[in-house]
């Protein structure tokens, strides 16, 4: 499993609807993708819950050759052409749980970085991680929890999508829009080696 999102940052006074209406009319153009477990088209609204508003889909690939096939094709093209070429965080796959609500349509889905800093014990870290992510996923509310690893940057990335408006996670909250969804049962179930 790899996971993987780009983050565009719109002005102030963008006017959001304009993102609504391209998920709206293009997000089902993924449904059907070879390699991808989920694609979480989210958006953050400067407000109360976030200082910008945002396009930030976040991605779940079942096999990197999806990965690739998307990014040097026509899907991300779309994006470079639309709002120019964005910065792509990507992450490899420790864990990845099906929740308590696995059968809901998710409505919100939580973001949260954690820097493993130096001297860290990165075995027992990652470990207490991954049987952290596994708890959360009993929550109820829970359609999913991921996580990965950055080790470039030696940071770990819990991701988790919510069947409801009132996530019980903390970190960067987002409202899904749409979920393409071709390959999630290839994500695996709990630890990922």
């Amino acid at each position: 499993m790899h996971a993987m999102q780009y983050e565009i940052t719109l002005p102030a006074d963008y006017d959001m609807s304009i993102i609504r209406n391209r998920v709206a009319t293009r997000g089902h153009l993924l449904d059907g993708f070879p390699g991808l477990g989920l694609k979480a088209y989210l958006i953050r609204e400067r407000g109360p819950h976030s200082p910008v508003n945002q396009y930030a889909p976040f991605y779940l690939w079942s096999a990197p050759a999806g990965m690739n096939a998307f990014l040097w094709g026509p899907g991300f093209q779309g994006i470079v052409d639309d709002f120019g070429r964005p910065d792509v965080q990507h992450w490899t796959g420790l864990a990845h749980e099906e929740g308590a609500a696995s059968t809901a349509l998710p409505r919100t889905a939580v973001r949260r970085r954690q820097p493993l800093p130096p001297g860290t014990d990165l075995p027992s870290a990652v470990e207490e991680a991954v049987a952290r992510t596994a708890r959360f996923a009993r929550l109820d509310g829970v359609v999913c929890a991921a996580l990965a690893v950055d080790p470039r940057h030696w940071e770990l990335v819990h991701f988790s999508l919510w069947a409801d408006d009132s996530p019980k996670a903390v970190g960067d909250r987002f409202d899904v829009l749409h979920l393409s969804e071709s390959d999630r049962s290839g994500l695996g179930r709990g630890k990922q080696w």
